[in-house]
C-alpha cells in the first residue's frame, strides 16, 4: 500500500496468479526438474566426499590438520568471487554444479569430522576389543554413532544448496533452470513472476527438508522395530 505501484511491488493476488501460471507451464516444470537434478547430483558428490574425508579427518588428526585450511578457505571466501572465477575457468554449464558442491562440502565434512571427534572414547574402545578392523569399524561403529550429525548436515546442505545453485544459475544464465527463469522475468519487468518463483523456491526448500526428516525418522522407526522383534524372538 505504501509503494502503490504493482510494477515494483505486486500484490498478493497477482503473485498467487503468477505462481499458478508457473506450475502449469511445461518450461517452468522443466526448469524446476533440471535445477533439482543439479542439486541432487551436487549434494550426492558432496555427501560421498564429505563422509569419506570427514571420517578420515576424525580418526586421523594429522589428516584433519591438513584439511582444515582448505575447508576454512571454502567457508570464508565470498560466494560471488568463487562464481566469477569458476565462470572464467569452467564456463557457464559446469559452474552451477561446482559452486554448489564447494558450498555444501565444508558443511558435511565439518559435521562428520566433529561428530567422530565427539564420540565417547569408551564406546570406540569397546568396539575395538570385539572387532579392530578399520572399514567394519567405520560402518558398524563410527557412522551409526554420528547419524544425527549426518542428518543435520544433510538438512543444512539442502537449504543452502538450492540457494547457492539458483544464484549460480542466475549469474551464469544456465539454460533450462530456475535461475534463468528468474533472470528472464526480471529483465522483462515481470516482478509478480519474480515473487512467484521466490515463493515456489521457499516451498521447494521446505518440502526437501521435510522429505529428508521423514526419511530419517522412517529409517529409525524401521530399525527400532527390527530390534524389538529380535528381542521378542529371543
Amino acid at each position: 500500500m505504501s509503494v502503490d505501484n504493482p510494477l515494483l511491488l505486486p500484490g498478493p493476488l497477482a503473485v498467487f496468479m503468477a505462481m499458478g501460471n508457473i506450475v502449469t507451464k511445461t518450461d517452468s516444470l522443466s526448469a524446476i526438474g533440471a535445477t533439482l537434478l543439479r542439486l541432487t547430483l551436487a549434494m550426492t558428490i558432496a555427501l560421498i566426499l564429505g563422509l569419506l574425508l570427514g571420517v578420515i579427518a576424525g580418526i586421523k588428526p594429522n589428516f584433519g590438520r591438513f584439511m582444515q585450511p582448505i575447508v576454512s578457505i571454502l567457508r570464508t571466501v565470498p560466494v560471488i568471487s568463487i562464481v566469477v572465477i569458476l565462470l572464467i575457468i569452467f564456463g557457464f554449464s559446469k559452474t552451477p554444479y561446482i559452486i554448489t558442491f564447494l558450498m555444501i562440502f565444508p558443511l558435511i565434512y565439518q559435521a562428520i569430522s566433529d561428530g567422530i571427534k565427539n564420540i565417547d572414547q569408551e564406546l570406540i574402545d569397546v568396539y575395538r576389543l570385539e572387532d579392530n578392523h578399520f572399514f567394519s569399524g567405520i560402518w558398524y561403529c563410527y557412522l551409526p554413532l554420528i547419524k544425527e550429525s549426518i542428518k543435520t548436515a544433510f538438512l543444512q546442505s539442502a537449504g543452502l544448496g538450492i540457494k547457492v545453485l539458483i544464484m549460480a544459475e542466475y549469474l551464469s544464465q544456465t539454460q533450462i533452470s530456475i535461475g534463468n527463469q528468474l533472470y528472464l522475468e526480471k529483465i522483462n519487468l515481470n516482478y509478480d513472476y519474480v515473487f512467484g518463483w521466490t515463493a515456489i523456491l521457499i516451498m521447494i526448500a521446505v518440502i526437501l527438508e521435510t522429505i529428508i526428516e521423514r526419511y530419517a525418522k522412517k529409517r529409525e522407526t524401521g530399525k527400532a522395530n527390527i530390534v524389538n522383534k529380535g528381542l521378542k524372538f529371543d
